[in-house]
């Protein structure tokens, strides 16, 4: 079978422009291509490993150099395609429930099911059109699930530019958004980069941090992000931290809630990333009192999953240590006292100090 011609300029120029329609049928807000090279990215990168900000996160240095050259992970890659899906749920109520220290606070974007399957299905469907019009050609569809330098390719491919806190920012839709990649092996023509910043002197993000996380503009140090210590953290959540968690159970939010732009994210129109099992404001206690199995069944399809079981009841026990004190609070963390886990045990033991120091204190005022 003889192998298609090579397109010419305009034929590819054609594509890159049929494909950003494309995939705005998919449901992508958003479509651009930029070339391989993240030299610069690649600095900052190693700069960053090397002041141990990634904390026990080995998979960010393991890799090496496949994560800054497309090219030395899939071979023959010319060409990145970087996607943009919006993804905050309508009538979800952020800030409220981040004052309301008795319910359980799950970050935004995981509080419907995973994003990763339906993203990587709707780029594959990309990619069969692609192939459609131009026969056979390489590629591979990422979703946060390789060595990729996602936020760097986006930025380099006009979705936004990288804000104080770190994240991608757009300036009209913040940085509530997933997104995902094609590597080609098709010498597209490429988008110009997105080389304005918006940030300015606005440093609301590294104010708004529970835990002063963010430690330079465009710097996190993982090792006090409440996103790793809820996620990425195996271990005893670091006791300087735990108050400063409050009822934030998975994930945080509070540096892309009090970015200016985030006024302008719009509700998703996915019906995926709707609320499940009320985790958008679920109570401390009532998540608390699940079971193992029940964890399973409601986790299913659900970001929460890949924390497992131990460290979602290390996470409460947290959140409820720093919950008003009540009753029911007090028993939910007793019914846990000898829960065959020292991990959860300690965090329990810590959570029941600061809920009878409290108590006492109650007394006390009421004297």
């Amino acid at each position: 079978m003889t192998p298609p011609a090579p397109l010419d300029d305009t034929e590819l120029a054609n594509l890159a422009d049929t494909i950003k329609t494309w995939g705005r049928e998919l449901g992508f807000q958003q479509v651009g291509i930029t070339d391989i090279d993240l030299t610069d990215d690649e600095r900052y990168l190693q700069r960053w490993l090397d002041a141990g900000h990634h904390g026990e996160m080995g998979f960010m240095a393991k890799h090496g150099t496949r994560r800054t050259r497309p090219e030395a992970l899939i071979p023959g890659t010319v060409r990145l395609i970087s996607v943009r899906l919006d993804y905050l749920p309508a009538d979800v109520e952020s800030a409220k429930v981040l004052g309301q220290p008795e319910t359980a606070y799950v970050s935004r974007y995981a509080v419907g099911r995973d994003y990763h399957k339906l993203m990587r299905k709707r780029l594959a469907t990309l990619a069969q059109w692609i192939e459609a019009r131009t026969g056979p050609f390489g590629y591979r569809a990422f979703v946060d699930s390789a060595p990729v330098m996602e936020r760097a390719i986006a930025r380099k491919a006009g979705l936004g530019w990288v804000g104080k806190n770190a994240m991608l920012l757009n300036p009209k839709a913040g940085s509530l958004f997933f997104l995902g990649e094609l590597y080609v092996d098709l010498p597209l023509p490429v988008d110009p980069p997105f080389e304005a910043d918006h940030c300015g002197s606005c440093s609301a993000c590294r104010t708004a941090c529970p835990t002063g996380a963010i430690v330079a503009d465009r710097v996190v140090d993982a090792r006090a992000c409440i996103s790793y210590l809820t996620i990425e953290l195996f271990g005893a959540i670091p006791e300087q931290y735990r108050e400063a968690m409050g009822n934030r159970v998975f994930g945080c939010d509070d540096c892309q809630l009090v970015c200016p732009f985030t006024r302008f994210a719009r509700a998703t129109r996915e019906a995926d990333f709707a609320p499940r099992h009320d985790l958008d404001r679920a109570s401390l206690v009532s998540l608390f009192g699940w079971g193992e199995e029940e964890f399973l069944d409601k986790t299913a399809g659900s970001p929460i999953r890949r924390i497992g079981y131990e460290r979602w009841l290390r996470n409460l026990a947290v959140g409820l240590g720093n919950a008003p004190w009540s009753e029911a609070v007090e028993a939910a963390l007793m019914a846990r006292l000898s829960y065959p886990s020292d991990l959860v045990r300690e965090h329990v033991r810590w959570a029941l100090g600061r809920q009878r120091e409290k108590r006492g204190r109650l007394i006390a005022s009421q004297g």
